[in-house]
């Protein structure tokens, strides 16, 4: 029974998985992605977003830890001057990891797994805006509103917008005579 165990042995000797470890944490440094196993991913994300956390604070302290883990002193540089400064504002979560389906030899889980993009950190996410009680119809509203461009009308919009509401069915013929009865008026 798994209750609780603290990661996934991968089926591998400890020597084993710690070198599989790095190989593909540098991998991933190196060329930003990688195709790999669901398991192996979810693995080595847990290493990599460590590292990452690590390389926000440029320090000779987080550099001797990372370099623990990551052999390569190129890759070392990299992940303290390009990615960790690409993600110093976020605070987690900065991998990915992208389904490829089943692999045709043994049908293991193939999956991408990835560091975000700048796009990603460059477009805060919105909160989904509330929705009002009463039901209103779309077309009729936009309708009168298009039509309609002095400001001193704004008014008179938004009490047709309000009167469109109330009437159910409104067809394009009676809001048009609507709109040129208004304009007619001015």
């Amino acid at each position: 029974m798994h209750n609780r165990k603290g990661f996934n042995r991968l089926g591998r000797k400890p020597s084993h998985r710690k070198a599989l470890h790095r190989n593909m944490v540098t991998s991933l440094i190196k060329y930003e992605k990688i195709e790999t196993t669901q398991a192996k991913a979810k693995e080595i994300r847990r290493t990599a977003e460590k590292l990452v956390t690590r390389a926000k604070v440029d320090s000779v302290h987080n550099r001797r830890i990372v370099a623990k883990t990551v052999y390569e002193k190129d890759v070392v540089n990299k992940l303290f001057t390009e990615v960790g400064p690409r993600f110093s504002d976020r605070p987690g979560g900065y991998t990915r990891i992208l389904k490829l389906g089943k692999r045709s030899g043994d049908a293991a889980e193939m999956v991408i797994l990835e560091f975000l993009a700048d796009e990603e950190k460059a477009t805060p996410k919105k909160k989904p805006a509330k929705k009002k009680a009463a039901s209103k119809p779309a077309a009729p509203k936009k309708a009168v509103e298009e039509k309609v461009e002095a400001p001193s009308e704004e008014a008179k919009v938004k009490e047709s917008a309000v009167v469109d509401e109330a009437a159910p069915a409104d067809t394009d013929e009676a809001l048009e005579e609507k709109v040129e009865k208004e304009a007619s008026e001015e």
